[in-house]
């Protein structure tokens, strides 16, 4: 279970007036942001451009550290931990980017096993590499996301989709107790968004996961719940099926081109 609670985040203040005095702080980024998420849940954060959805995604990771607030992981305080503990803490904590993050010169593999890299120690991972054990578990991962046959493959040579199910099998290798995914879909063709969303769905049943997303019929679809944002405060936070007044409410004018790009893809 992850709990955030009242975490607010706000842009550096304006330094010194010419009389010495503080200018006001700039404006709120987050604010007052609370909610929780349990195993069994897939929660999808939407929201309008610059509302604050990865904002709230990089703090859960311990990226961006709130200006007031507590965000609790495994009993912990992600938001006052020490670097050690905070190093802790992000290795229980899966992640899936939209850009995946993979490095392309490596095998599918090899890229797997790079997201167990930070729980081994240094000269072990320099010198003696992986077990036979756990590249096991790694090509096991890549099963898991349907794509055992391109384990030797490099990753360059992938297509968008198969580069993102590498990128889950990574999440996945890595064992947490927490997956974050940041626009996992955003670049993604439908049939492959569909693809992405019917592999993270089930991992819910081992742990909580969140993901920031611009679709509402793919969260409607495969999300068990959806927390909304509009200027940095939570506006909504209950089913997945929201209607078009509190769609309009939550996205303004840009619904419009949510729509026509939802549209273009049917």
């Amino acid at each position: 279970m992850i709990e955030v609670c009242h975490i607010s985040k706000s842009l550096p203040g304006g330094g010194k007036g010419p009389e010495g005095k503080s200018l006001p702080g700039g404006r709120k980024l987050l604010d007052d942001i609370s909610f929780t998420v349990k195993k069994g849940e897939f929660v999808g954060i939407l929201g309008a451009s610059g509302a604050g959805k990865t904002l709230t995604l990089r703090c859960l990771n311990g990226l961006l550290k709130p200006d007031s607030g507590s965000i609790l992981f495994n009993g912990q305080d992600i938001c006052r931990a020490g670097k050690r503990q905070l190093r802790q803490l992000r290795e229980r904590i899966g992640v899936v980017f939209q850009g995946n993050h993979l490095v392309k010169r490596l095998t599918a593999l090899d890229n797997v096993l790079v997201g167990r890299l930070g729980q081994i120690n240094t000269f072990r991972s320099l010198v003696y590499g992986f077990t036979d054990k756990e590249a096991a578990e790694a090509a096991k991962a890549l099963e898991q996301v349907k794509v055992p046959q391109l384990a030797s493959a490099r990753a360059g040579s992938l297509s968008g989709g198969e580069m993102q199910r590498v990128a889950i099998a990574r999440a996945i290798f890595q064992s947490p107790g927490l997956l974050l995914a940041d626009e996992p879909i955003s670049n993604l063709d439908p049939s492959n968004a569909k693809i992405i969303m019917k592999l993270i769905r089930p991992l819910a049943e081992t742990m909580p996961v969140i993901g920031v997303f611009h679709q509402p019929d793919m969260t409607a679809r495969y999300c068990t719940r959806v927390i909304a944002l509009k200027e940095g405060r939570v506006v909504y936070d209950g089913s997945p099926h929201l209607s078009q007044e509190q769609l309009i409410d939550i996205y303004g004018e840009e619904l419009r081109q949510i729509e026509n790009q939802t549209y273009e893809h049917v």
